[in-house]
């Protein structure tokens, strides 16, 4: 399965225009934001865990990159609520579930190997938030592949001031406008390397979340 796998391309999908898909286990509903491979896939999405919903142990060979979106969503470790960024490393294993109900964004298979770090970061967490630039920051991971932030912006500010090597981003708060384009919150947008000051934030201001320099953004078409 293929979906948004042409990486040199410019990929986005607004809230309004997202579509539930059941997956194999019961009670977990998911968005498919981007996929290459089937169930044991290099993938983008967002996911849904009605109350009461689980999934079985199961491995990532590839790691696991989670954020909490609403709800709490909980494994063997602990319990995580709206807000909770989770790393889990290549090789890491866990038995994920959700009591109450949970929406969560999650990237699977896009760690590299040598990979080792897990990370729990509280981004309700007034500690976990810096100045910087004029900018509120977040930050969540930085490694030479890649670095991950959670950003709020206020009205007008651009989410983009330099050239970027590549770009992905949640919709977490407000509005995110690109021209004429308007994304509001849970919307996605992926970018290839170039340069983007037409991204800039609504009126009322915008968080988001952030990846840039992720190696998949820089290899064409994955197969």
């Amino acid at each position: 399965m293929l979906i948004n796998a042409d990486f040199s391309r410019r990929a986005a999908l607004a809230s309004r225009d997202q579509q539930w898909i059941a997956s194999p286990q019961a009670g977990v509903e998911r968005v498919m934001l981007d996929r290459v491979g089937d169930e044991r896939a290099r993938a983008t999405s967002i996911v849904r865990y009605a109350a009461g919903a689980r999934f079985p142990h199961h491995q990532h060979p590839g790691g696991e990159e989670i954020l909490v979106l609403s709800g709490i969503f909980s494994d063997e470790d602990g319990h995580y609520p709206a807000g909770w960024y989770l790393r889990n490393p290549p090789g890491s294993g866990h038995r994920p579930f959700s009591e109450d109900g949970a929406v969560i964004f999650v990237k699977l298979w896009q760690m590299p190997p040598h990979e080792t770090r897990c990370v729990r970061i509280d981004t309700n967490a007034p500690k976990s938030w810096r100045r910087e630039a004029g900018r509120e920051l977040c930050p969540l991971f930085s490694a030479d592949e890649e670095q991950v932030c959670l950003l709020r912006l206020a009205g007008g500010q651009t989410v983009f001031p330099d050239p970027v090597d590549s770009a992905e981003v949640l919709v977490l708060a407000g509005e995110l406008r690109a021209g004429e384009q308007s994304y509001d919150r849970g919307s996605w947008v992926r970018l290839p390397a170039g340069e983007y000051p037409e991204f800039v934030a609504g009126a009322g201001g915008v968080t988001l979340y952030l990846k840039t320099g992720h190696p998949s953004g820089t290899t064409g078409t994955v197969r």
